[in-house]
């Protein structure tokens, strides 16, 4: 169950990697997350899902975000918080 919800983060943060609008620092830092949630060395799933939180809400914050991207991080932020 807990497998399935992490793949709909990683579609999320995917769309929003791929947008061709969010500024490249900000796709690396996605990137990055994206290694964390599924880098399989990492056998602590709670401790990837807290790397993540960090490396996004860093994301976040970014000014130079569109809107609607900052709207779609915070809730991959509200999924993951929810595991």
């Amino acid at each position: 169950m807990v497998m399935l919800k992490i793949q709909d983060v990683l579609d999320e943060l995917s769309l929003i990697e791929n947008d061709a609008s969010v500024p490249r620092n900000v796709k690396s830092r996605i990137k990055n997350a994206i290694s964390l949630l599924t880098h399989q060395t990492e056998s602590d799933m709670s401790l990837r899902i807290d790397k993540s939180l960090e490396e996004l809400g860093d994301v976040a914050e970014d000014p130079n975000l569109p809107q609607y991207a900052r709207m779609q991080i915070w809730s991959v932020v509200s999924q993951l918080e929810g595991k």
